[in-house]
């Protein structure tokens, strides 16, 4: 199976998952997830960090929503502000969670429902920490969110092709803050592709828009359009 396959599958067995076991992640797992960061991290300007055996973050039981349990592994999504860096965090960390996914690993986007523990992680000057992504071996392997028609996310002048309507089946089977998926897509006459988050009153539409745009290129194809 060559890597897009592979990360197409990865894109229909992805499930938010929040409660996990006490399982380790075995080295060699760690090993790639840290080299695919770092590579992010100097191609992106990005500050995204991976952060082991820390059960603090998620000890409370107080959220009302998410109910995470035994979450001792998650990915720190740093970086600079802005919507800009909001869009390559999305990107990147989607990035992340599908090779966690083709590793065996479940995750799960996370907005607020954690605390910041001291110590864990480094900011730069100007860095903040827009979410984590909580990781590990899942106690199951979710639910599919329910599905809107894909008709909804897309506006289009003439009969789309058949590797644009793939784009979008991807895109609607990303995750999004709430299952909120604010997004519509815009294929031009000339080929070119455009995405444009929705108001949303929960926010993360620029997040939500990295994450969305990177299932887009793998089910469409990278070499068949280009965004506007």
């Amino acid at each position: 199976m060559d890597e897009r396959m592979e990360l197409i599958e990865a894109i229909k067995a992805r499930h938010s998952v929040r409660k996990y076991i006490d399982r380790p992640i075995e080295p060699e797992k760690a090993a790639a997830i840290r080299a695919a960061m770092e590579r992010i991290n100097r191609e992106s300007g990005l500050n995204v960090q991976l952060v082991l055996d820390e059960p603090k973050a998620f000890s409370s039981g107080m959220w009302k929503y998410g109910q995470f349990s035994l979450v001792k592994n998650y990915l720190v999504m740093a970086g600079p502000k802005g919507d800009t860096a909001e869009e390559r965090i999305g990107y990147h960390g989607e990035e992340l969670v599908l090779l966690a996914q083709t590793l065996g690993l479940n995750t799960c986007w996370v907005g607020l429902t954690y605390k910041k523990i001291p110590g864990t992680f480094t900011l730069r000057a100007g860095d903040i920490v827009h979410c984590v992504i909580a990781l590990g071996y899942g106690a199951s392997q979710g639910v599919q969110h329910p599905m809107r028609p894909a008709g909804q996310f897309y506006e289009s002048a003439a009969t789309p092709p058949e590797w644009f309507l793939r784009g979008i089946e991807a895109a609607i089977l990303a995750p999004t803050a709430v299952n909120q998926q604010k997004f519509k897509f815009f294929l031009h006459p000339d080929g070119r592709v455009d995405v444009k988050p929705l108001f949303s009153m929960a926010g993360y539409t620029r997040i939500d828009l990295g994450i969305v745009k990177y299932h887009f290129e793998i089910g469409a194809g990278k070499e068949n359009y280009e965004w506007v």
